[in-house]
């Protein structure tokens, strides 16, 4: 099956168009696969926007961390899978290991993980990832370490992807 990564800056577009791509689909069963754990009300009510904007067809479901799991699991019942995001992913891993050098080893593992789910995946996959690498250098080691730990999975997803769209001021850009 194929795999679709859209990647962009924060308000680019990213969430919408990738719903658009998996309603092209038709009345197909769409998962949503989300990643996101709220933690204050400005995320919870983001995550109200999110659901709201996929209206009714949508199934979601939460997974912060284990998602090559959840692709290979949950994907046998689906037509598409739309996961939401890689970005706040990478968060909820580095979070669950503070120590940078523990963080990269799993992050290799999980990432390798997520490439062997994509590639036997049974159901069109499309994954929503943020760029972060086109600003300044961060000032402190854990921002660094984010953004270049996003960085990473955005390459090596993008590098198995079959189609990369670059989404910019909500025009998508294919790059792949």
């Amino acid at each position: 099956m194929s795999t679709t990564l859209v990647i962009g800056g924060c308000r680019s577009g990213k969430s919408s168009h990738a719903l658009l791509m998996a309603d092209r689909i038709g009345n197909a069963k769409k998962i949503f696969i989300a990643t996101c754990i709220p933690r204050d009300d400005e995320m919870h009510q983001r995550v109200s926007r999110h659901q709201a904007e996929r209206g009714a067809g949508w199934t979601a479901v939460e997974t912060p961390i284990f998602l090559s799991k959840a692709i290979r699991d949950i994907g046998l019942s689906a037509d598409v899978l739309l996961v939401d995001c890689l970005t706040l992913w990478v968060s909820n891993l580095m979070m669950e290991h503070t120590d940078f050098d523990a963080s990269k080893e799993l992050l290799a593992e999980h990432i390798l993980r997520l490439i062997e789910s994509l590639h036997i995946a049974v159901c069109p996959v499309i994954l929503v990832t943020n760029e972060v690498g086109a600003g300044i250098v961060p000032d402190n080691p854990l921002a660094r370490a984010f953004r270049d730990a996003v960085g990473q999975v955005n390459q090596q997803i993008a590098a198995c992807a079959d189609q990369v769209i670059w989404m910019v001021a909500g025009i998508p850009v294919k790059i792949k």
